[in-house]
């Protein structure tokens, strides 16, 4: 069954409301550029307050290598996503940095994608545990709510499980699953009320249209 991750969550209400209706994963960004930033010590505050069974992932962009791990630390989360430029070398630093704190984190490494995947290629990233891929835009980090040809990925036999985003809805995340037949799903926008507030009817439906697919 596919995984699913709600991400940019910026309260426990709408944290507490995808743990409820079955996500398996919930995203925090710690990037200043997005709308829907959020602090250390909020996500410190949310991620105490959710069940242990449900993976907390924070997602950087270009941010130092301390920076990054050391809010692994403070905020108690699992996964790491990596969403700027940062290169392989990057990636396996970070994981022995992390390894050294005595965490388990997991990896996350964003891949842009316009009419090709843009930029390094996947393989290229050995320390990397998961791939994402998602709607490039020039102004915009994510959360753009436009989906890109998801043919563009067919073909392919990836050597990581890899996380489908960009445009995701409820209205197009099963057609997306079987079409790309991806580990997971990763939504932002398009379960929304407003920028950076969820919609729990939009969350319930997500999912469960997600995982019956």
């Amino acid at each position: 069954m596919v995984r699913v991750k709600i991400c940019g969550l910026t309260n426990l209400e709408d944290a507490a409301s995808a743990c409820d209706h079955g996500a398996d994963l919930v995203g925090f960004v710690f990037a200043e550029v997005s709308p829907r930033a959020v602090g250390a010590e909020t996500v410190r505050e949310i991620v105490s307050a959710l069940p242990a069974g449900v993976g907390k992932a924070g997602l950087f962009k270009d941010s130092p290598l301390e920076e990054v791990a050391g809010a692994a630390v403070a905020c108690g989360l699992d996964h790491i996503q990596l969403h700027g430029g940062e290169s392989p070398e990057y990636c396996r630093e970070l994981k022995e940095a992390l390894s050294e704190k005595g965490l388990n984190v997991k990896i996350i490494k964003t891949f842009k994608v316009k009419d090709n995947i843009l930029g390094r290629t996947p393989g290229d990233f050995d320390s990397a545990d998961y791939y994402l891929f998602d709607t490039f835009h020039p102004d915009m980090m994510g959360g753009t709510g436009i989906s890109f040809d998801w043919s563009v990925l067919e073909g392919f036999k990836w050597d990581r499980p890899f996380f489908l985003a960009g445009g995701l809805t409820p209205g197009n995340v099963a057609e997306a699953v079987r079409v790309v037949r991806p580990y997971g799903v990763d939504v932002s926008s398009g379960v929304e009320a407003s920028t950076g507030k969820k919609d729990g009817v939009k969350i319930k439906e997500f999912i469960k249209n997600a995982k019956d697919a």
